[in-house]
């Protein structure tokens, strides 16, 4: 306990001390760093990582080689991707500043899916100048955090009143190029699956087995499970069906009789039965074979996809889009014997492969169907699991859309992964564009929130400190634009200055280095993906200017290897066993 008290009173004395204190928790050591020491360290590694994202901003911006450790180097412009290969810096107190920087990419990546680049230049800029204010003015850090959020709020109010919706096509196509690094191509890739899939559409992306970049688009109810016996197949390796009955059932069937009124149901009206069961198996399965082998009853048994909870509803989610009831449900109490005409669901065309099932032009009611979407996208926005909100969102896409794959072609692998990196980011991109609108792209739209932001300083009261705030965060809105520029080879602060004598919607074009209307070419920002950064990169940055103690772990040394241990050498002696040759 003296120890620990006259460590306190040294810090007491000496606020900027270092103190290492040891702690019983895993028998490792802390250390406690104080002040402007502690800041100026995690300052570099922020200014480390910013270089590094912010080489990647705008259609000039360069490409980051990454050593993966195994494998092939990665080669991305994208900037989370970036972020996550440096942080492992070997100073603590750097890298603890590198994580503060990486956290703001992956909030913003996490809520918009890009902007993760604009989002770490803005955060540092503020993060660098908060920290220097707070050692060179007498200001407080929290009325500097104040004022801060005071001018986003500020800012954001007026990319409200700029945004624009998001009715064309053609903007589509624009807002996704831009985000591919002005790939025309690929943006019109991804509006074509917008367009084929709707908003509330899936859209994956994948690698590709060819040079060239593919979409594929499955329209109906898809869902990765076969039939169970081959010989269903009424074609080479596959089933198909036109004008399909279709018996749901969450419960496995293996008595026959339980199928026979379904069956007789089919046969009257002289059309196919496709069961969907958890599973079909002994004298029904074998019953139906036969019967499909010897006199072509038209019939095939699916197993259900997935498995508990999300099995029954998908089982629910499939009975809406063909019409049908889900038998075997403990809530409905319906028995698959019972069987009537109205509880078969009807499917315009059935395909089935040992792997997957579609079921195409199902017959469900239209307002069913339209209240099961809006109960799933109820469910996703108040669920907190980041699995539970996939499997709700790939349910929501087979009901209300369809499922649109994107694969990515090149010749080698590292072309691929570059790729996908954009297409990703412009697919989010494009999402982010169609849920809150479009602004002037080329950071533009930050930057002309600087004037509104800094009539704060004139039409409101604010102490001292939180017109230090105000200002950063002013200063900071022209950031983007200005490395936007830098990257090209230009002088961003002069062309800055010169933009914002322009109309509102004018900008500059730093693809081709000449004032224009970003509106009308094309060059637009997801609003969500401006306003997703700006408030991200603040709420973390503005925290890092409050810090004043930093505590870190010490790794703990390696043992030294015992004396003699290494490579044996003591066993030299041995060589005076040759003497044993006389035996």
């Amino acid at each position: 306990m003296s120890l620990l008290r006259s460590s306190a009173r040294l810090v007491r004395q000496v606020p900027n001390l270092r103190t290492a204190v040891l702690t019983q928790q895993r028998h490792a050591s802390k250390a406690v760093d104080f002040g402007k020491k502690a800041r100026q360290e995690m300052l570099v590694g922020l200014d480390t990582l910013a270089r590094a994202v912010t080489a990647t901003l705008g259609p000039k911006g360069r490409s980051v080689i990454i050593d993966q450790g195994w494998g092939a180097p990665k080669i991305t412009k994208d900037g989370v991707t970036v972020a996550k290969a440096v942080v492992n810096l070997p100073e603590k107190l750097q890298n603890v500043g590198a994580n503060l920087l990486l956290q703001v990419a992956n909030n913003t990546n996490d809520e918009a899916g890009d902007g993760t680049t604009t989002a770490t230049v803005l955060a540092h800029k503020i993060a660098s100048s908060g920290l220097a204010a707070i050692e060179s003015q007498k200001v407080n850090p929290y009325e500097v955090r104040k004022g801060m959020q005071r001018a986003v709020d500020r800012a954001l109010e007026h990319l409200k009143t700029v945004k624009r919706e998001v009715n064309s096509h053609e903007e589509v196509v624009q807002v996704a190029t831009i985000s591919a690094n002005n790939d025309l191509a690929t943006g019109s890739l991804i509006a074509d699956a917008v367009r084929r899939v709707g908003k509330n559409g899936v859209i994956t992306v994948k690698d590709g087995k060819t040079l060239n970049d593919e979409l594929e688009v499955t329209e109906g109810m898809k869902f990765d499970r076969g039939y169970i016996s081959p010989y269903f197949c009424n074609k080479a390796s596959k089933v198909e069906y036109q004008d399909a009955l279709v018996l749901v059932s969450e419960k496995k069937i293996s008595n026959i009789q339980a199928i026979i009124p379904a069956l007789e149901l089919a046969a009257q009206r002289h059309r196919p039965l496709v069961i969907i069961a958890e599973d079909v198996d002994g004298e029904a399965l074998t019953t139906i074979v036969l019967n499909r082998l010897k006199s072509g009853l038209p019939v095939v048994a699916i197993k259900a996809p997935g498995f508990g909870d999300n099995r029954k509803h998908t089982l629910q989610d499939i009975a809406v889009s063909l019409g049908a009831k889900v038998f075997g449900d403990d809530a409905m109490n319906y028995n698959v014997a019972d069987v009537k005409l109205e509880d078969l669901g009807h499917a315009g065309e059935v395909v089935v492969t040992k792997e997957d099932s579609l079921l195409l032009h199902g017959k469900g009611e239209k307002a069913a169907i339209e209240a099961r979407v809006a109960q799933m996208q109820a469910e996703i926005e108040e669920s907190n699991s980041t699995y539970e909100k996939e499997k709700l969102q790939e349910r929501l896409a087979r009901l209300a859309d369809g499922v649109a794959v994107i694969k990515i072609g090149g010749s080698s692998e590292v072309e691929v992964g570059e790729k996908k990196d954009r297409v990703n980011d412009a697919l989010n991109a494009t999402r982010a564009a169609l849920e809150e609108g479009i602004v002037p792209g080329g950071g533009t739209a930050l930057l002309r929130c600087t004037e509104p932001v800094r009539q704060l300083l004139t039409t409101e009261t604010l102490s001292s400190s939180e017109r230090v705030g105000v200002e950063i965060v002013c200063e900071a809105l022209s950031q983007p634009c200005r490395m936007i520029i830098n990257n090209a080879g230009l002088d961003g602060d002069a062309i800055c200055e010169q933009i914002l004598k322009e109309p509102p919607t004018r900008g500059f074009n730093a693809l081709v280095g000449e004032m224009t209307d970003m509106l009308e070419s094309g060059i637009i920002d997801p609003t969500k993906v401006v306003r997703t950064a700006l408030v991200d990169a603040v709420g973390v940055a503005s925290l890092l200017t409050t810090s004043e103690v930093v505590i870190t772990e010490i790794p703990e040394a390696k043992a030294a290897a015992p004396e003699g241990a290494g490579g044996m050498g003591g066993m030299g002696g041995m060589g005076g066993m040759g003497g044993m040759g006389g035996f």
